[in-house]
């Protein structure tokens, strides 16, 4: 029996004067799932966010976000889900776990709880050796887990992180991708939003890709990478004359596609490393010794720019 989605939208629309930011937006969300939202500037994820977490309201569709109506239901909302913005949110001169504690009390635990929650957040993100030392100080991965800490000190059923790796180093970004998977694995829904396509790649079990205010195609990044169509074997030879017999030694279901300049053959190959294999053979059965062999599988940054590749007008 399949469960309720953690977060559902259906038919979202908002106008701002003559701008559409949102134009029939429809998103679901399974529970304990990594949700990825992508789209190029001006798409309407931060709206589509916004709209989510009732920081304002639509002008027509529906929204359910933890079991509860999103338009009606604003306040039980409010108190099942946690998002994390593009800003900082931390106190730059408090201690971490001042923060932490700050936030508790603002959310409405006792002294006790507060200082409790905080503790536990602040061990189970590895921050607890930087607890009492000023924000000031941590490093800027350091900063965004404890701005994630701080989302989570009421136990959300749903996440909202609005491109939370923006201007991080690679280090830093690491560092909050264990910790967004973490937040997964423990049972929480997270819907992140994201210019960095490799991000969604490593993190998301599901895509949804956004232009124009509405979602053109969602699925697992394996799904929407075979959309675009089959994995390519690329074969580079030191010399553009061997060009010629690569292209009669190998067996393709189309026209390989040959780059004289790159000195390389490009064959589709529907059945993957199948494919490569009998590459492998033909070429070493014909005398061929290639410069660089390689299956190609189709990226997500692709799959992005085939689907984004209009100007968004949101």
């Amino acid at each position: 029996m399949s469960q309720s989605p953690s977060l559902q939208a259906v038919g979202l629309h908002k106008r701002y004067g003559d701008v559409t930011a949102l134009d029939d937006f429809s998103l679901d969300c399974a529970p304990g799932s990594i949700h990825g939202l992508l789209g190029p500037n001006g798409a309407g994820k931060s709206t589509a966010v916004r709209a989510l977490t009732t920081l304002i309201d639509v002008d027509s569709g529906t929204a359910r976000v933890a079991g509860y109506a999103v338009r009606t239901e604003s306040r039980r909302v409010r108190e099942r889900i946690g998002l994390v913005g593009q800003g900082t949110a931390v106190d730059d001169i408090l201690g971490g776990t001042q923060n932490l504690v700050m936030f508790g009390r603002l959310f409405g635990l006792s002294k006790t709880q507060a200082v409790s929650r905080a503790g536990e957040l602040m061990a189970a993100f590895d921050l607890i050796e930087a607890a009492d030392r000023p924000v000031s100080g941590y490093s800027g991965g350091m900063r965004r887990r404890l701005d994630i800490c701080a989302s989570l000190i009421l136990s959300p059923a749903v996440l909202f992180l609005d491109e939370p790796t923006t201007g991080l180093d690679p280090r830093g970004r690491n560092e909050v991708w264990r910790t967004i998977r973490r937040i997964a694995a423990d049972g929480t829904t997270v819907l992140l939003t994201t210019q960095y396509l490799d991000e969604a790649d490593q993190l998301a079990d599901s895509i949804s890709v956004m232009k124009a205010g509405h979602v053109v195609r969602t699925g697992t990044p394996v799904e929407l990478k075979k959309q675009l169509g089959s994995d390519r074997i690329v074969v580079t030879v030191s010399d553009a004359a061997d060009l010629p017999r690569v292209t009669a030694s190998v067996h393709s279901h189309s026209t390989p596609e040959i780059d004289s300049a790159a000195r390389t053959v490009t064959i589709e190959a529907p059945s993957g490393t199948a494919a490569l294999l009998a590459t492998v053979r033909a070429l070493d059965e014909a005398g061929i010794e290639p410069e660089d062999l390689v299956l190609r599988r189709p990226t997500l940054d692709e799959v992005f720019l085939a689907l984004t590749s209009q100007e968004a007008t949101s």
